[in-house]
């Protein structure tokens, strides 16, 4: 047999007869088995094993091989000759990494080798004893690794491919390489070769300083050494985050996400500790040491060069300082209203393999997401339970509201989610003592599925908010045999139940709001006497690279409320890890009925919410309100801005007075449209005034529209006239049907966070038009700005051109249900010419009157002061007078807008009282 003579002085020779070994040893694939693929799928990282014990890490029949590209000759203070440091390059597949290592490791590596050998073979129920004799186990022998080996006098080529061939030898036998001591010598791990978690990255043991936590209470107040204390931790950077672990528990610890903040240091100076490595982000500072300067530097500049090659979308901010870029080519798809969104996101639900995400400000676990409900298996928590079963992950991000002030019960729902299975993860936030926020919310509404597709818009998975364009009053469950209605209860048998709001779906929030949750099939409000009030909104789905980053920013509040609640530090909730962009371009399956678009994924965050600060929603609605060319169009459930440096600091509304004051300067034709509700949603009765909060939200609401010479239509009107008029309308929807054989009415409540621009700028799901929402220090919001890329022929303004087809769909879907268009063919609500404007929409607007002499509904512009309102209340409606009169008044109605009653209550102030509760709550709270 031929040897090849050891180029290391005092060495043995390398027998190539010594790596003969038995049959079952050689890397080889046993019956049945396939070649290639991940060894472990995505869901290992929520099962991740000590590091000794985590078992084989690569892929079966897929080769390990390994390549000494280099190497350096270093001295350090206590040696006077060089010593060689290695660089070594190893592939996998489709994977490759490099790592440099000493003529040292090579010699540890051996040892464990040697002892795990000798330990295996004298073990009694090791495979050797089971696979054959103690003899046969001697015959499975170690290439030899010679000693010494940092003589100046050897020649470099030779060492090399000594110590490759030396290494490869040991990759080929599956006993040695699935040794955990080899996996810690390759720097690899469970973690390294999931293909959705992107290129295998850097690895490997550090010690790592507790603290540097930018969150207040995290940390100790004092710098000295005794303040922190050194763990050992495996350390794995990624494409875009990097994590460490416990390597006794295999638990990872914590996760820190790439951002515009990330940095990389090496040196005392900015670590105070020699060979450290300062590692940051917006909201940590993580100290790492090494063993020398040498390592520490290359440590350091691994990491950078990772980040800047592979995640450098999240080290900078993009446009209107958004976290996430524009994701070109991006399948999305709108929703109009609940029935076809919650449908969706059932079949989403269904489709789900690996992980969901859920973030709502409110939950409701019995939700029917697909309606009549004539089974169970579509209710939201029989489904999460049911993938919950199959091994899904499951993790719930609920707001925790101040139960004195809100009544959503998160805590019911957290209860009733968390006990269907030990898959299902419910966190709540923020907890309002120890953060001292009082007055915020988070007010983001999404579903995530295997970070592939992810719903989101206004909806919440919540009570009252299913609803489709026929926007019912009523519900009644069907008669018995004598002709009375069946009791409050649902239907004992849904098979065959027709109901579409069941038990406390059936609601009118401004009639009274939610009660006794934790009973969800009771009625708690009188279905046989009192409308439901129809729920207007709209949702957008998005699947790929967007969805990742959707995902991203639910990771993001996640993984930063497990780090500032005591309750969520252990291991029950774990840490959860962005999939990687790169691997979104081969995701299986397809989002029915989309459209490719580019998407940009928008936020308002602060650090109380999130650990850091962004208000890329507002500067999206500024840029878009001043690039439109042809119209606005703008659903909201608020709209209170027009800046006083004050009480209000947005300017959405200012910005709406330039665009069109510009317009009238050039002497073109523009058009915004403004749909909001007619009264604010919350408990009170309008006849008597309405509550605090009602009139509080009316007031600013008022002041943003026209009260005030901070005003839109104060200030228009002072700079054109009524000239005003040809530029913007500002609409509310109403219906009307009848219940018990009377007639009623209510208005459509609107809770959308929708802006339209121009049929081709684009479509965006935004949020509240108020500081709140916009200003990124209070509440936590989640939005998309899609931009159509697909053009179909229009008309705008009598002349032909493109309009996107994604705006277009919407905007065309939006006029139809509320001009009353959808059967009308004749009804042209594409091309938005004077004709249109001063002809079809401005004459829906009577349907204001009708309703105003049929119901003398509030709100209304003949009330103008509180006398008047008791006056307004004491007269008999036509309806209750003539019924058949009060019907052919009706028959005229066209649509669902009416005009936005802007004299209502125009003589009174509409604050709350200072001796009231609301009145000692500060004006922030409702601007």
């Amino acid at each position: 047999m031929q040897t090849l003579a050891g180029p290391f002085a005092g060495g043995t020779s390398l027998d190539a007869s010594d790596l003969q070994v038995d049959g079952d040893e050689v890397e080889g694939l046993r019956e049945g088995e396939e070649a290639g693929g991940p060894l472990y799928p995505f869901l290992v990282v929520y099962d991740l094993k000590p590091l000794k014990s985590q078992g084989p890490v690569f892929a079966k029949g897929v080769p390990v091989t390994a390549r000494v590209e280099g190497t350096e000759r270093y001295t350090t203070g206590s040696k006077i000759r060089p010593s060689t440091l290695y660089s070594l390059r190893l592939t996998h597949g489709d994977f490759t990494w490099t790592m440099k290592k000493k003529f040292k490791h090579f010699q540890e590596l051996h040892r464990d080798l040697m002892r795990h050998k000798i330990f295996m073979s004298f073990l009694p129920l090791s495979r050797f004893a089971v696979h054959g004799s103690r003899a046969e186990a001697t015959s499975l022998e170690m290439p030899a690794l010679p000693h010494g080996g940092d003589s100046a006098s050897r020649r470099p080529s030779s060492k090399q491919k000594y110590l490759e061939s030396y290494l490869n030898s040991l990759l080929a036998m599956s006993f040695y390489r699935n040794y955990h001591a080899m996996a810690e010598f390759l720097d690899v791990s469970q973690l390294s070769f999931i293909p959705d978690l992107g290129p295998k990255g850097l690895e490997g043991m550090i010690l790592k300083r507790s603290g540097g936590h930018r969150i207040q209470g995290l940390n100790c107040c004092g710098r000295h050494q005794i303040c922190y204390h050194w763990s050992k931790r495996w350390l794995v950077v990624k494409d875009s985050f990097l994590l460490y672990l416990k390597p006794e528990s295999g638990v990872v610890s914590f996760v820190m996400l790439f951002d515009p903040g990330f940095s990389v240091t090496v040196g005392k100076k900015s670590t105070d500790s020699k060979y450290g490595v300062r590692i940051e982000n917006s909201t940590r500072t993580l100290i790492l040491k090494c063993s020398s300067y040498r390592q520490a530097r290359w440590w350091g500049q691994e990491i950078m060069d990772l980040a800047a090659e592979q995640g450098k979308d999240f080290l900078q901010l993009h446009r209107h300082q958004a976290f996430a870029p524009v994701r070109e080519g991006t399948p999305a798809r709108w929703f109009v209203n609940g029935a076809g969104y919650f449908a969706a996101v059932a079949d989403a639900l269904m489709q789900a393999k690996e992980e969901i995400y859920i973030t709502d400000w409110w939950l409701s676990p019995e939700l029917h997401l697909k309606r009549p409900a004539q089974t169970d298996d579509w209710r939201l928590d029989i489904l999460l339970k049911h993938k919950a079963e199959e091994g899904v992950r499951v993790c719930v991000l609920l707001f925790k509201e101040v139960e004195l002030a809100l009544g959503i019960s998160s805590g019911y729902s957290k209860r009733a989610l968390m006990l269907l299975h030990p898959n299902i993860k419910v966190m709540r936030h923020p907890d309002h003592v120890s953060s001292v926020v009082f007055l915020w919310a988070h007010h983001e509404k999404l579903v995530v599925v295997d970070q592939s597709v992810a719903f989101l818009g206004g909806l919440d998975l919540a009570y009252g908010r299913w609803d489709d364009h026929h926007y019912r009053l009523t519900d009644l469950p069907p008669r018995t045999k004598s002709g009375a209605l069946l009791g409050e209860e649902p239907p004992v048998d849904l098979a065959a139940n027709q109901q579409l709001w069941l038990g406390k779906d059936y609601s009118n929030l401004i009639t009274k709001d939610w009660v006794q949750l934790d009973r969800p099939f009771e009625d708690f409000i009188d279905r046989t006497r009192m409308p439901r009030m129809p729920w207007r909104d709209v949702g957008v789905a998005v699947h790929g690279r967007a969805a990742r980053d959707v995902a991203r920013h639910f990771i993001q509040r996640w993984n930063f409320t497990k780090t500032v609640k005591t309750k969520y530090r252990g291991p029950e909730y774990p840490c959860l890890l962005p999939r990687s962009v790169s691997a979104a371009y081969r995701l299986p399956g397809a989002l029915a009925g989309a459209q490719p678009a580019d998407v940009q994924v928008l936020r308002s965050v602060d650090r109380w919410s999130a650990g850091t600060h962004e208000c890329s929603i507002y500067n999206a609605y500024l840029s878009v309100i001043h690039s439109s060319q042809h119209y606005v169009y703008i659903e909201n459930q608020f709209f209170i801005s027009c800046a006083d440096g004050r009480a209000v600091l947005n300017t959405v509304g200012d910005a709406i007075v330039d665009r069109i004051l510009r317009a009238h300067r050039e002497k073109t034709r523009f058009r915004v449209f403004v749909l909001l509700p007619l009264l604010p949603g919350f408990e009170g009765d309008i006849a008597e005034g309405g509550g605090n909060s009602i009139r509080a939200i009316l007031h600013f609401t008022y002041r943003t529209l026209c009260r005030g010479d901070s005003s839109i239509l104060c200030r228009l009107k002072a700079a054109i006239g009524d000239e005003w008029k040809n530029y913007i309308s500002i609409c509310g929807l109403r219906t009307h049907g009848e219940l018990g054989g009377s007639l009623l009415t209510e208005l459509v409540y609107i809770h959308s966070k929708l802006l339209i621009a121009d049929d081709r700028r684009g479509a965006h799901r935004l949020c509240h038009i108020n500081d709140r929402s916009l200003l990124g220090r209070r509440e936590s919001e989640l939005a998309v700005l899609v931009e159509d890329t697909e053009l179909v022929p229009a008309v705008m303004e009598g002349t032909r051109n493109q309009a996107g087809k994604f705006a277009l769909s919407l905007r065309l879907d939006c006029f139809r249900s509320l001009l009353g268009g959808s059967g009308a063919s004749s009804l042209d609500v594409q091309d938005l010419s004077d004709e249109f404007f001063h002809g079809v929409w401005k004459a829906s607007l009577a349907n204001a009157n009708i309703y105003d002499q049929v119901f003398r509904c509030l709100p209304s512009d003949a009330v103008r002061s509180l006398r008047a309102l008791r006056d307004f209340a004491g007269v008999q409606n036509l309806a209750s007078v003539s019924l058949a009169l009060a019907r052919q008044h009706l028959a005229q109605v066209r649509g669902l807008v009416v005009r936005f009653p802007l004299r209502f209550l125009a003589e009174e102030s509409l604050l709350p009282p200072l001796n009231s509760r609301e009145g000692m709550i500060p004006l922030e709270v409702w601007t």
